[in-house]
């Protein structure tokens, strides 16, 4: 008589899996997790709707600014497909104009003085593939340090004031430029 008899047949399926250690093999089937995850930042302020479509690198001990990511260069503002900003009405950026519209957003870290917010008119690219004739805007932005440090790159946009605010925060440092609904 076998250990199966009396049991219906998915008990029996059942049994037979976990007797050979089926459960370990659907374990290792399960897909790593991505590295950089996309993510998104979505607010509206004074009746502008805003999103930010970007890539979530970690820090994973590395050094970030001046390392990672270099001073002084064009960086993708995030990982992988470069970071989309969406406006429904025309915004004041830091004194700028930005029209309605798709942009990529890039920036420009900087060891000293300020960091600089790239609002580029091309868009659906690759984060690399980096256009400096299509820039709108360079736009100076004020950095601040965080403690503790932030392990996951994070695109903030928030109401603040009779604006709002875009942060751009990672590892120990916070770069933010106010904006208003024009």
């Amino acid at each position: 008589m076998s250990i199966f008899s009396g049991m219906h047949l998915p008990s029996v399926v059942l049994a037979a899996a976990l007797a050979i250690g089926a459960a370990p093999l659907a374990a290792q089937d399960a897909p790593a997790p991505i590295p950089s995850p996309r993510d998104t930042a979505r607010a509206t302020v004074s009746g502008a709707n805003l999103l930010v479509d970007y890539g979530r690198p970690s820090k994973r001990g590395r050094a970030i600014y001046g390392g990672l990511v270099p001073w002084g260069k064009v960086w993708r503002t995030g990982a992988n497909a470069a970071t989309t900003f969406v406006t429904s009405k025309p915004l004041v950026i830091g004194g700028t104009t930005v029209p309605a519209g798709t942009y990529t957003l890039y920036s420009v870290p900087k060891q000293s003085g300020p960091w600089l917010l790239v609002v580029n008119k091309q868009t659906k690219q690759w984060g690399t593939e980096y256009h400096e004739d299509q820039d709108l805007a360079r736009i100076p932005m004020t950095t601040a340090s965080v403690s503790p440090a932030v392990e996951k790159f994070t695109i903030e946009v928030a109401p603040e004031g009779s604006g709002g605010v875009i942060g751009l925060v990672w590892d120990t440092t916070r770069a933010s430029v106010a904006f208003r609904v024009q």
